[in-house]
């Protein structure tokens, strides 16, 4: 997907999910830029899952309880309705289980130093903390300049 009509596809939800949960919408764009290759994962296209989003836990007010499982043996993710529903539950997810790195999200640099050295990057399954740091850093300086660009009346 083009970074514009990603940028211009999935905005509108993450600055309602910024708003509602105290996240910066630009670094919350741009770690699922990072999470879905910019749209064009499996989970995100068919299923609305913009952060690979494991399939535990009781339903909530974004997610049925809906299920996927990509390949036989694999793990089972999520699957939401829209778009809207699978990034207000990232959000909520987020929020609720990596407060640090919310509460300095409005420091790009500072987010992504607190979210890359979480428990959210698993180096087990092959991440790397400092790439994705470097690369949350980035995109959210790129996601910054598209947004403008597009919703002129963001301010950061």
């Amino acid at each position: 997907m083009l970074k514009e009509i990603f940028v211009q596809s999935y905005y509108p939800q993450v600055k309602e999910a910024g708003i509602k949960y105290g996240i910066n919408p630009v670094v919350l764009l741009a770690q699922i830029a990072i999470e879905t290759g910019w749209g064009e994962s499996v989970l995100c296209k068919e299923h609305f899952n913009f952060g690979g989003l494991t399939g535990f836990g009781k339903p909530s007010e974004f997610w049925p309880g809906t299920k996927v499982q990509l390949c036989e043996k694999g793990l089972t993710y999520r699957s939401y309705p829209d778009a809207r529903n699978g990034i207000l539950d990232m959000a909520r997810l987020l929020r609720s289980s990596y407060a640090s790195a919310c509460n300095v999200s409005n420091v790009p640099a500072a987010y992504a130093q607190e979210i890359a050295y979480s428990r959210y990057i698993s180096e087990v399954n092959g991440d790397n903390r400092q790439n994705y740091k470097m690369l949350l850093v980035k995109l959210s300086a790129t996601m910054s300049r598209l947004i403008a660009l597009q919703f002129p009346e963001h301010k950061d």
